[in-house]
């Protein structure tokens, strides 16, 4: 049976890495002993999980709909064992996190190191990208994520609101005057981060529903920092989110511009997959993290400006 579990873990840490020796580093195993298992398990189930060639191994269809399945198995285990430890039990094992770039940088990471120092029996995985991870599909135990939840199967723990807005260097207001509407952005130098602009757009909220305004812009970035450096430098106006300039506005190297009024508040959430009994790791985290996160978020919020 112990083998049997093995082959399980291997054939997961096999797809979650994209490749033998990666998944074998992972589990601190040797590349052969992780060919065998998978083989195995290949063996025993009577069917190929992956497509290998000598650069690529990708999941079969057949692999795909296991690693479902293997995902619940191992799952179910840990929750097997949770139970057997109790539910109260000091957090322990590798915890994987997912946030968005500049917050897990800003915010995140920060708690992260204080979460460890409280529970040292416990290694964290913290991954940041700008884009939404599906948990269950990538193995990842929680994820912070700002705006509307696409995955309605996530437990989700609210933390507070940040805001969409638009920022630029006063200077550059100086010389080019503030936009009164939307529409008057089109006349404007635009700072796009493609993170919150992705179509070139700007999606504002006009009281009433929600409008795009299609716009040029003249620099596109796939970094918010850098950015909104380039606001600061006093060649355009960016979008961001409240969080990335409540420093930027209080010092005066930024300005907030509202054409066509203030945008509504975007949920600051946490979330994790649904499970019978919740992993002392990932309950310990949230809430250790929700508090924190959200004494931070009142703390730098913007204040509303007039319209």
């Amino acid at each position: 049976m112990a083998d049997r579990l093995q082959e399980i873990e291997v054939f997961v840490a096999v797809a979650d890495a994209g490749g033998l020796s990666r998944a074998a580093a992972r589990m601190r195993l040797s590349a052969p002993a992780v060919t065998r298992a998978l083989a195995a398990l290949e063996d025993r189930l009577g069917v190929r999980l992956f497509n290998r060639t000598t650069r690529s191994l990708t999941l079969t269809e057949a692999g795909a709909r296991f690693l479902e399945s293997a995902r619940r198995i191992l799952a179910d285990l840990e929750d097997a064992r949770n139970v057997a430890m109790g539910a109260s039990a000091v957090p322990q094992g590798h915890l994987s996190i997912t946030a968005s770039v500049t917050f897990g940088r800003a915010i995140l990471a920060p708690i992260v190191c204080s979460f460890l120092e409280r529970y040292p029996r416990v290694s964290v995985s913290l991954m940041l990208q700008d884009r939404i991870t599906n948990l269950v599909d990538e193995g990842l135990d929680l994820a912070v994520r700002i705006g509307d939840l696409p995955d309605s199967s996530l437990i989700a723990r609210r933390l507070g609101a940040v805001r969409r807005v638009l920022v630029a260097s006063p200077g550059y207001l100086a010389r080019h005057g503030a936009p009164a509407t939307p529409a008057d952005l089109k006349h404007h130098a635009i700072i796009a981060f493609t993170g919150l602009m992705p179509m070139r757009e700007w999606r504002h909220h006009d009281g009433v529903r929600h409008v795009s305004t299609p716009l040029a812009p003249a620099f596109e970035i796939n970094d918010a920092l850098a950015a909104l450096q380039a606001a600061k430098q006093g060649h355009g106006i960016a979008p961001a989110l409240s969080y990335m300039v409540h420093e930027d506005i209080r010092d005066g190297s930024l300005v907030e511009v509202a054409p066509g009024g203030p945008q509504p508040d975007l949920a600051v959430q946490i979330v994790y997959p649904h499970s019978r009994l919740v992993a002392p790791k990932v309950r310990g985290f949230v809430d250790f993290a929700a508090p924190v996160i959200a004494a931070e978020l009142e703390r730098i919020a913007l204040p509303v400006p007039h319209p």
